[in-house]
């Protein structure tokens, strides 16, 4: 997330938010955010809500995701909202929205709803993918 310029914004249990300013490298060609970063900050702020409600010392992967794009994301910052609907021991179902913010003013952009899973800590992490 640091290439988007992601910050985690606050976190709670069963809930985070994620924000990224606009830069150009992040539009696409009419100059709007590109759905791949909405996309991308939506996928984070759910798995950080689900992280929150998983056993200490577990990873979260997403192993499903439906994003309804709503509206171009034209402004300064783009927000992800992520709630979790239903923890679950192996499967977590989040749901989540992204806002575009031009000062004081938000409008929704897009909406996901995922499901992640838990990894243990021990299991192996990849660090050759060639």
């Amino acid at each position: 997330m640091a290439t988007l310029g992601a910050e985690l914004r606050s976190i709670q249990p069963g809930l985070a938010e994620v924000e990224v300013p606009f830069l150009p490298g992040l539009s696409q060609q009419d100059g709007f955010f590109h759905a791949g970063v909405t996309i991308a900050i939506l996928d984070t702020a759910c798995g950080y809500a689900a992280l929150t409600l998983m056993a200490h010392g577990s990873r979260v992967l997403t192993v499903e995701l439906k994003v309804n794009l709503l509206a171009p994301a034209v402004g300064d910052r783009l927000r992800a909202h992520g709630e979790v609907l239903r923890p679950g021991r192996n499967l977590t179902v989040c749901r989540g929205d992204a806002y575009v913010v031009n000062g004081d003013d938000e409008k929704r952009v897009a909406t996901i709803l995922t499901t992640m899973t838990a990894v243990a800590a021990q299991d192996p992490t990849p660090t050759d993918l060639t």
